[in-house]
């Protein structure tokens, strides 16, 4: 009796002691699961689609995979092909240890495995040679993964990292490639390829051995027969199915974007983001169309923002990623650029907030000097006395350069750097200055499309944003007045030629505004509606001119066709109520507002020059050769003249003659003078 109870305690004792010493074991020699842990990157559309998938450092596809990603038939068969019991042994199945051991004594040779479902996840985990101690390491292994993981995490070990042939790992990586979908529905053909290719990756790869790979497909459809997962007449039909013999590509949209959001620091191996899937499939194609026009040095990238959320749904840096000509690995929606005549509608509507300037303020596009600078519109010519609801429309330099003055070109610079938009100069120590009114300054196209969906919502401002929850609060830009009146004016400024003026793709209205950097080196469009607002670039990433290529004409009718795409708006909202301090900014409900006149520089009202011949609306005869005498009274000469915009070609008035001007034919005929001050005067005369 008291032998037996010495040798229970020292059989308790030893079990203890190994029990003690696997647990020591186990701590100090953990599974490996780098490999596990190294997988591609994916970035996800907002629906959960794949955008773009990255391989891992070492080359190869592996996406992430467990059950709940896959067709449960695709599990229901690896578990009846490879590991019927996996559900119920504790890592490796002594039974089919067992029968293998019997199996190879009596045949002298390997007859079949006895590799659990466990025990191929430790091995993929671990990779090594095929002995009899890399075996028992398996074996070791396979316990303590299951000590570790659940069994559907286990079984998510295996469908991550089991090999597909070439750089190809995991179910997910290899359906894409092989059927180009995921493997969320698969037919039991497709099911039955992916249980077998892993037995022999490299010899069975449809693409390269279609036959070997058919075989075996059909091997495990008939065990699925056998084995009840399958009935006879599906398993029939499967076999008919051909093997895919080619690859697909991975998916492969929004490169830029998704390349910018995969080098951002601690960037997780799934990205999600807000990009709409189909959206932006049909945005890069409409993309790489346009830009077959183009030349084949130039880009082209646009931008499509959510108004109500300030989400990018869609995203475009370039028109081929890898098209070395036009640069385009370059992300053009992130380049800084010249905006052109882009800030405009900014100004004006900052103005329409802080001073008093309504869109029926008049103001004279006329020659000016504004402390040393002296802008000159697009065309060269000037239109005299303008509302500025007009010059907006017709993007007038002057009026614009006028308004920004009695502004203030740091007060707005310093409006926008509020709301994190930094207006970048040559000098980043030179304050901001007039030019900036025509694009004397950087911005980019990202940051362009979050200041107009302020303009198409009620003048707050958001950073247009790509991954859900970085949305950041709204910050306030311009009042709601400011907004809507900036977005009329616009609905109604000329369109591109051959395009109705507002009868844009499903009878909406967009208001849109073109944009022209100096030397046609970036040509713009930006429009709106009450849904969307959508930004358009193009132009030669390097910077070099492109002739003739400017905003109205090349990336406007591209703006219009990228609403086409769209969905309708939403019903627009009513008009706003006028803030405090601001009356309604249409000009109707504001008699000391409307008509006003925003004084040039130096201008000091009866103190400037006055035509007194030919007057205002003067009738005159015309003969060939006959001159027209132009005589001013007041102001400071000299004095310089102008007819329709353009100088005088004649002698300018001196102190004792006066000039003379020349009509080249009968019609009407815009006269203006100026004075050394810069102080003008009009008079529109007509020739019979």
């Amino acid at each position: 009796m008291r032998r037996r109870r010495i040798l229970a305690a020292a059989a308790a004792a030893l079990a203890l002691v190994l029990v003690l010493g696997a647990v020591a074991v186990d701590r100090a020699a953990p599974p490996a699961l780098d490999r596990f842990r190294d997988l591609s990157t994916v970035v996800l559309a907002r629906d959960g689609e794949v955008l773009r998938a990255f391989t891992t450092a070492d080359g190869s596809w592996r996406l992430p995979a467990m059950p709940a990603d896959v067709d449960p038939l695709l599990v229901a068969m690896l578990l009846a092909y490879e590991d019927q019991r996996f559900r119920s042994h504790p890592g490796v199945d002594p039974l089919a240890v067992v029968r293998a051991a019997g199996q190879w004594l009596a045949a002298g040779e390997v007859v079949s495995g006895a590799s659990t479902l466990t025990m191929q996840a430790a091995r993929l985990l671990e990779p090594r040679p095929r002995t009899l101690w890399s075996k028992a390491v398996e074996m070791a292994r396979a316990i303590q993964l299951e000590r570790r993981f659940d069994k559907d995490a286990i079984l998510g070990l295996y469908l991550t990292l089991a090999p597909y042939g070439g750089n190809v790992e995991g179910v997910r990586a290899a359906s894409r490639i092989y059927f180009g979908k995921e493997p969320t529905a698969l037919r039991p053909a497709e099911a039955a390829l992916l249980v077998a290719l892993p037995q022999s990756p490299t010899r069975l790869r449809p693409d390269r051995f279609p036959e070997a790979a058919r075989a075996a497909r059909d091997k495990v459809l008939a065990r699925m027969v056998e084995r009840g997962v399958l009935d006879r007449r599906a398993a029939d039909e499967a076999i008919a199915e051909p093997v895919p013999d080619r690859r697909f590509a991975m998916p492969f949209q929004a490169p830029h974007l998704a390349a910018g959001l995969r080098a951002e620091p601690s960037a997780p191996r799934v990205i999600d983001t807000t990009i709409d899937p189909r959206l932006q499939r049909e945005l890069e194609a409409l993309v790489r169309r346009e830009a077959a026009s183009i030349e084949p040095e130039a880009s082209l990238a646009a931008l499509v923002v959510d108004n109500r959320t300030r989400a990018i749904l869609a995203h475009v840096g370039s028109p081929d990623l890898f098209a070395a000509a036009r640069e385009g690995a370059v992300d053009m929606t992130r380049a800084v650029r010249s905006p052109g005549s882009t800030l405009k509608p900014f100004i004006y509507a900052v103005a329409f907030d802080e001073i008093r300037l309504s869109p029926e303020t008049l103001i004279d596009d006329l020659p000016s000097n504004f402390d040393g600078y002296a802008p000159s519109n697009f065309d060269h010519g000037f239109r005299g006395r303008v509302t500025a609801r007009q010059a907006l429309q017709l993007s007038l330099n002057v009026p614009a350069v006028a308004v920004l003055h009695r502004l203030g070109a740091e007060r707005f610079a310093g409006r926008l750097a509020g709301l994190g938009v930094r207006l970048r100069t040559r000098d980043p120590h030179a304050p901001p200055s007039l030019p900036l009114a025509l694009g004397g300054v950087g911005v980019t196209l990202t940051e362009l499309a979050g200041l107009y969906a302020a303009l198409a919502g009620d003048g707050s401002y958001v950073p247009p944003y790509v991954r859900p929850g970085e949305r950041q609060p709204a910050v306030p830009f311009v009042g709601p007045a400011a907004a809507w009146s900036v977005s009329r004016i616009l609905e109604e400024a000329p369109p591109p030629s051959g395009v109705a003026p507002t009868a844009i793709g499903q009878g909406r209205l967009v208001a849109m505004k073109t944009g022209t950097s100096y030397g046609y080196r970036d040509a713009w469009a930006f429009g709106w509606d009450q849904g969307h607002t959508v930004g358009v670039w193009t132009g030669r990433p390097d910077g070099t001119p492109v002739p003739g290529r400017y905003g109205l004409v090349t990336a406007a009718p591209i703006l219009l066709k990228v609403f086409d795409l769209l969905p309708p708006p939403p019903m627009a909202p009513p008009r706003p109520v006028a803030e405090a301090g601001l009356r309604d900014l249409g000009g109707g409900a504001d008699p000391a507002r409307r008509g006003q006149v925003l004084q040039r520089p130096g201008a000091a009202g009866p103190a400037g020059p006055v035509i007194s011949f030919p007057p205002d609306g003067a009738v005159l005869p015309w003969q060939t050769g006959s001159g027209v005498p132009l005589v001013a009274v007041g102001g400071r000469p000299p004095m310089r003249w102008l007819v329709d915009g353009r100088p005088l070609a004649a002698r300018d008035s001196g102190p004792r003659r006066p000039a003379e001007w020349l009509p080249d034919g009968r019609g009407f005929a815009r006269l203006t003078v100026l004075d050394a001050d810069g102080r003008g005067a009009t008079a529109t005369v007509r020739l019979e």
